[in-house]
């Protein structure tokens, strides 16, 4: 029975997946922010494509904590939630950047501030002054003691930790400007680029060639689409939807040697997290993974990462080769 790798990033296994980067001002004071002052992982390390490769050969495969993972008292798209997500066990977490109007990136998926954050007015006509004291609400409305994290801070966490961030960029942000931060902080090791189009996955793949990117895809054809837009196979994970899982799809990605992602987010009492629940168990998402899947998706990255077994053998196969 093919099972999940929970525990399948780690420090060891990311950190040092490029080559050593100078030290960066910018890096070192987001570390600062953060409160952490390791030192960085060893360098010897397998890189993102050799584990999701090594993941789709061996059966492995990874939960993303989507919007970061809120749960009570933790908001969507909050560092402490992130970090919280982490100590359950959760290593890929999707992520919406935002950009003030003054040029500074940050964590936030809406247009507007106040569903998630106690503020109003649009994120492109407001200063990062203001924005960083603004206090986060989790999905119940509750008020948080936490703040919109500037993506520099989250970045850091994430090399330091090991965490894998998917980063979904949101109008108000380039994909450019979010790349020059990733490459700032030395964290493309660490980084998958979310793209809902062939134009978007060119774009990134123009913008840094080395960087892994989600990308839609069903197939040999799509692959083949991407190849001709200058896009390298071994740094896509086929982004599959969230509608019906498609089985045959998934064995044809696989055949042509890309990872399957398929997503069971989506709006509550709609998404297939829902329906998956309905009878107390998981066994769907095994299914998911019997069939090729490489990444889930999912708004109940805590309930999918319980009912999933680890693999330990299959972590150290894949992680420490």
């Amino acid at each position: 029975m093919k099972r999940l790798l929970v525990a399948a990033v780690a420090l060891t296994a990311l950190a040092g997946c490029s080559e050593p980067q100078p030290a960066d001002a910018g890096a070192d004071a987001a570390a600062a922010e953060v409160g952490m002052a390791e030192a960085a992982a060893p360098a010897r390390a397998v890189s993102l494509p050799e584990l999701f490769d090594c993941l789709r050969t061996s059966g492995g495969a990874l939960v993303a904590a989507h919007r970061g993972g809120p749960a009570a008292g933790y908001p969507e798209n909050a560092l402490e939630t992130l970090k919280h997500g982490f100590n359950q066990g959760v290593r890929v977490f999707e992520i919406d950047v935002a950009t003030s109007r003054d040029g500074v990136l940050f964590l936030h998926h809406d247009d507007k501030f106040g569903r998630t954050a106690r503020g109003d007015g649009y994120v492109s006509d407001t200063e990062w002054a203001d924005i960083a004291h603004l206090s986060l609400r989790d999905n119940d409305g509750k008020t948080t003691d936490f703040h919109p994290p500037k993506l520099s801070e989250v970045l850091v966490w994430a090399k330091l930790s090991g965490a894998i961030v998917e980063l979904d960029r949101k109008r108000t942000t380039g994909f450019r400007s979010i790349l020059e931060e990733v490459k700032a902080a030395g964290a493309e090791a660490n980084v998958v680029m979310v793209t809902y189009s062939d134009e978007e996955a060119a774009e990134v793949a123009r913008l840094d060639p080395q960087m892994m990117m989600t990308a839609t895809a069903r197939g040999g054809r799509d692959i083949a689409t991407l190849e001709g837009l200058g896009v390298d196979r071994t740094r896509v994970v086929a982004w599959t939807g969230t509608d019906e899982p498609d089985p045959p799809a998934f064995e044809r990605l696989v055949k042509e040697g890309v990872e399957p992602a398929f997503g069971t987010l989506g709006r509550k009492g709609e998404r297939l997290d829902d329906q998956y629940w309905e009878d107390g168990d998981g066994s769907e998402y095994q299914r998911l993974i019997d069939d090729g899947v490489v990444l889930i998706s999912t708004d109940e990255p805590y309930r999918v990462a319980e009912w999933l077994d680890a693999d330990d053998a299959g972590w150290a196969a894949c992680a420490v080769r």
